[in-house]
């Protein structure tokens, strides 16, 4: 599965004398989010204007290339707190720079800066009403009406603005919000984005606090994680709350439950992450134990050579160590191995000079290995099949490299429908699964395996509530077609690029 993006990366620094360094080394940690572009914001007292300013600097690109300038960190982003964003677009245009985050602007209570990760559901409701009052944008991205919002509600207190302009969204937002006193986290009530805080203990001082969307940007920089921002909770740090030793906390209106997006733990999230209060290894490894009884190895003669189990890297490899242990414990025989190789030093949009070729983009990134997959029964697991366009290739690439029979196994279920809470998936006539209308021998015949097998649906929750104690219910909306938000079915991704 190479056709779902990432849809972005957050992360937040509170009192820490060198703010903006630590925001760089989380969003580096959170590049899987989005290689798009990336921006950070910090919050500094200026003595010539006596008061608070906002320096920021934002660009398109990967945080390497953004912030190759290591002055930047030493003569404009300083302050002891900020925000940070990795950019992957799944609304407004990719390649416009007014859309790159985090957003910043000053009204009437100060500096506001703004870093989103979602997609709100009801943004062109909205912005219909913004324009017909005459307001003015900057951008396309529907992470801006967000700002308006808070500008234009009529509450006095600036939390109370925040808190009124978000009860109006529906759909999925993890915030980081920073202000010219406060950094405040927020997750939308139905808790569709993981968000996390952490804290790193300073001798002689007060600790510093962060927040994050996944926790492995917390292990880059030493801190230790907290817990989670609640699904329908703003916590709100500041220098008073450090002292008391405890945070503000609000909670928004729930109305339509919880749930998680669970595609976090399929794809998107690093499995060194903590999110909803459960390891993603932990959960894909369910997930593949799971897949051993859904879609069992395929049985040989007594004379042939064990099967061997390959995993499509780097998703999927959690899953396939998963169902291999399941399989051996079921009694069928395969073994583990290395069969196909990734290029880590590609570019996620690498195009060869000349060449717009779909196989050339695939080959670009995987390498087989010959001496591992001749004459051999392979199983491939992937952690899901979208359009099923690179699994074919892979497919072909690893029968080219001499396998005797090639069998596809997804580590999740069929994807039948498409998100509107934030993931970049294809129209419904564009999915796999839906261009075959579900026929799995047809499905077989075009992938080129000798057999295809997924995940179900069940399946798939059994591991995730198996491996986390959370009674937290998920979105599993792109398999089952059951939105738990209501969302307009005919808006798509470009008619909400403005």
């Amino acid at each position: 599965m190479r056709q779902i993006r990432e849809y972005c990366g957050i992360f937040g620094m509170f009192n820490s004398e060198n703010a903006a360094q630590q925001i760089y080394l989380g969003l580096h940690a959170l590049q899987h989010r989005g290689q798009e572009s990336a921006g950070i914001v910090t919050s500094v007292y200026d003595e010539a204007k006596g008061k608070k300013v906002m320096p920021i600097h934002k660009g398109h690109g990967l945080v390497l290339d953004v912030f190759k300038d290591t002055t930047l960190f030493e003569s404009k982003l300083l302050g002891t707190a900020g925000i940070g964003h990795n950019r992957y677009s799944t609304s407004g245009s990719s390649d416009n720079p007014a859309n790159i985050q985090p957003f910043l602007v000053h009204y009437r209570d100060g500096n506001l800066a703004l870093g989103h990760n979602g997609n709100i559901s009801n943004a062109k409701e909205i912005r219909r009403t913004f324009i017909e009052r005459g307001t003015l944008f900057q951008s396309t991205a529907d992470s801006e009406l967000i700002l308006h919002l808070i500008a234009q509600s009529t509450r006095r207190k600036q939390v109370d603005k925040i808190s009124d302009a978000v009860s109006q969204l529906e759909g999925a937002f993890s915030l980081v919000i920073l202000t010219d006193t406060s950094l405040i986290a927020l997750r939308d009530p139905n808790g569709f984005k993981p968000l996390a805080i952490g804290k790193i203990e300073q001798p002689g001082k007060s600790p510093a606090y962060c927040v994050a969307s996944e926790t492995c940007a917390f292990d880059l920089i030493g801190a230790t994680y907290v817990r989670d921002v609640e699904p329908g909770e703003m916590i709100v740090i500041n220098q008073e709350g450090i002292e008391k030793g405890k945070f503000e906390s609000y909670s928004l209106a729930r109305n339509n439950g919880i749930s998680q997006c669970v595609f976090e733990y399929v794809y998107f999230s690093r499995p060194d992450s903590k999110i909803f209060g459960e390891m993603v290894d932990k959960v894909r490894r369910k997930m593949g134990k799971e897949l051993a009884h859904d879609a069992p190895v395929p049985t040989v003669g007594p004379d042939d050579p064990r099967p061997i189990v390959i995993s499509v890297p780097d998703s999927s490899n959690t899953a396939t160590l998963g169902y291999v242990t399941e399989s051996k414990k079921l009694g069928q025989p395969c073994r583990y191995e290395i069969g196909l190789i990734r290029n880590h030093y590609v570019g996620r949009t690498f195009i060869a000079p000349g060449q717009s070729s779909r196989e050339q983009k695939v080959r670009s990134k995987f390498n087989t290995v010959e001496g591992v997959l001749k004459d051999r029964v392979v199983v491939m697991v992937d952690d899901s099949i979208v359009r099923g366009t690179t699994a074919k290739q892979l497919v072909q690439m690893v029968r080219k490299a001499g396998a005797k029979e090639v069998h596809f196994r997804s580590a999740s279920p069929p994807v039948i429908s498409p998100c509107f809470y934030g993931m970049d998936f294809p129209s419904h006539a564009e999915l796999f699964y839906n261009q075959f209308e579900g026929d799995l021998k047809k499905m077989e015949e075009w992938l080129g395996v000798d057999s295809l097998a997924y995940l179900s649906v069940d399946g798939l929750h059994r591991a995730v509530q198996a491996a986390n104690d959370s009674s937290h219910g998920y979105c599993d909306a792109c398999f089952s077609n059951n939105y738990p938000v209501p969302v307009d079915m005919a808006v798509t991704k470009e008619e909400n690029d403005w």
